[in-house]
């Protein structure tokens, strides 16, 4: 095994640390160094596209990639200069100068501000370039979940990165080159005709909003601030964690928490979109129970759950306790489920117990 200590570098003239293998972003992110970029996600291999994170290196003829440049022992990095800013500032305008508009919702997305930031950070709104628009919209995709608005992409392959080494499905590519790249699905169809899996994942690692949750901007009218609560995901046993946005006292939208422990910023078509029920108007709000004519009453809590334990007890006593079986809600919290298996196992003697969600 090779030995990583008293490997160093000089970061901005400040000898650093480093373990072999760590590319300069890594490092510099570490060390508190704000480099800018819009092509990284720290979860995918490193690309190197956008060429915002550029750094100076001691040596090298033109700044590189720190992104995908590996630090090396006796480096001398320079992150952040009046050359680099410039050259910053002009790659910004450049990229947004291809796009319909700058200003995308935050409920588009998880990094969907992230352009944004960056323009007004380095102030690159001037329009000097503004030119043709590349890039073209799927508006035609009838899809319930994910937004293709093409006219906002910056060709970061963010999206197809994600797919592939996230989730292995390979649903979506890029075709062409120069202006006329395009990030399609195979043979330019709909998504629901790939191998799609409405995970999301796309949506929450674009930076511009050219993929964008439209469940969740459907909310976008609503003047109310959007608020953010940690939660788990009750749909299965794996305990994703995820972000409730909220506006008012409504569920707009949910996020994978992207430092959860058991997702990490992954979720399910179910864990991502699957939360209208909440608000359903024809969601139960009391108990019913059926009347001596066989029909649906509202009763009181009291009322309901007596009827429903003298009904188990008397399928226990005249058929045996395997004459019941149980299904807990894919819906309910997971406390809820948990106190269902111990209601049948330890209360009614049975295993036959079964969950409507799978992980």
């Amino acid at each position: 095994m090779s030995d990583n200590s008293g490997l160093t570098l000089f970061l901005d003239g400040e000898e650093v640390g480093f373990t072999r293998g760590e590319s300069i972003f890594q490092v510099s992110e570490r060390h508190q160094k704000d480099i800018p970029t819009l092509c990284y996600d720290e979860r995918l291999e490193a690309f190197g596209a956008c060429r915002l994170c550029i750094v100076e290196l001691e040596g090298a003829r033109y700044p590189v990639a720190s992104c995908t440049t590996k630090a090396e022992p006796g480096m001398r990095v320079t992150s952040k200069s009046g050359r680099l800013e410039m050259h910053r500032r002009v790659l910004l305008e450049m990229v947004v100068s291809e796009n319909r508009e700058v200003d995308v919702n935050e409920l588009a997305g998880y990094a969907s501000q992230e352009m944004t930031t960056l323009v007004d950070r380095y102030d690159a709104r001037t329009g000097r370039f503004a030119g043709g628009k590349s890039g073209t919209s799927r508006a035609d995709d009838p899809n319930p979940f994910i937004l293709r608005d093409y006219e906002q992409c910056i060709s970061c392959y963010r999206c197809v990165r994600v797919c592939a080494e996230q989730e292995g499905d390979y649903a979506i590519s890029v075709m062409n080159r120069g202006f006329d790249t395009q990030i399609t699905t195979e043979f330019g169809g709909l998504l629901v005709d790939s191998a799609c899996t409405f995970c999301g994942q796309c949506i929450q690692t674009c930076p511009t909003g050219a993929l964008a949750d439209i469940k969740a901007l459907r909310a976008k009218d609503v003047e109310e601030p959007v608020e953010k609560t940690r939660s788990i995901c009750p749909y299965c046993g794996v305990g994703c964690a995820v972000d409730i946005m909220t506006k008012g006292d409504r569920i707009v939208g949910i996020q994978p928490a992207m430092d959860g422990p058991a997702n990490e910023g992954a979720l399910c078509v179910k864990g991502q979109f699957a939360f209208d029920f909440v608000h359903h108007p024809d969601r139960l709000k009391t108990p019913f129970v059926r009347n001596d004519h066989g029909q649906l009453v509202p009763a009181s809590w009291d009322e309901a759950l007596d009827k429903a334990a003298a009904g188990l007890l008397a399928a226990v006593n005249e058929h045996g306790r395997h004459s019941l079986y149980a299904v807990a809600s894919g819906r309910a919290p997971n406390e809820a489920g948990f106190l269902m298996q111990k209601l049948v196992r330890a209360g009614l003697g049975t295993s036959y117990i079964d969950n409507c969600s799978r992980a």
